[in-house]
């Protein structure tokens, strides 16, 4: 099973937009975050097919680390 970081961002319309930063162009949509995670979980498994019909290595972000910077304002 491979393991991805995905963000998932909140729209003022109260949608989700959902992307993995290791897959670029990889992103989804949805009305929920539950929804967003399913549809971004298809798009992920869409992703992974693409690369190995094109001969491409898969990747796992399982072993990266998220945290959060803070810079202070100017």
């Amino acid at each position: 099973m491979k393991k991805f970081k995905a963000l998932f961002k909140p729209e003022p319309e109260g949608r989700y937009t959902a992307s993995v930063p290791s897959l670029p162009g990889c992103i989804s949509y949805g009305e929920t975050l539950e929804e967003a995670k399913k549809m971004l979980a298809d798009a992920i498994s869409c992703y992974l097919k693409c690369m190995k019909e094109h001969g491409e290595c898969s990747l796992d972000d399982s072993k990266c680390i998220v945290d959060e910077i803070s810079i202070a304002d100017e």
